[in-house]
């Protein structure tokens, strides 16, 4: 099993019991895209094949749609990734929009 983004959790809150309408519009009040656009997100995410991407680096990509290397930098507080890796992440996230 791997971590997954706000945005791909709502698909699996499919049921009308309270709290799981409780539970879809908390998450919706934080999520910036479509369940199907963070799908699409995650697999050109994945296409990268970087190396220090680990699955936890997709889900707050995903989550957080940085838009500047500061907000990059802090998913990924535990290594540091170059100027052309960073390129290729940000280009994936405006694609998707």
């Amino acid at each position: 099993m791997h971590p997954i983004s706000m945005s791909e959790a709502l698909e699996y809150l499919k049921g009308d019991k309270d709290k799981e309408i409780e539970v879809k519009k908390f998450i919706k009040k934080f999520v910036k895209i479509s369940p199907s656009k963070a799908k699409e997100l995650r697999k050109k995410l994945e296409a990268l094949e970087l190396m220090k991407m680990k699955p936890e680096h997709l889900a707050k990509i995903i989550d957080l749609m940085p838009q500047d290397q500061e907000s990059l930098n802090k998913i990924f507080n535990d290594v540091s990734l170059d100027e052309d890796e960073s390129k290729k992440i940000f280009k994936a996230i405006e694609e998707s929009k």
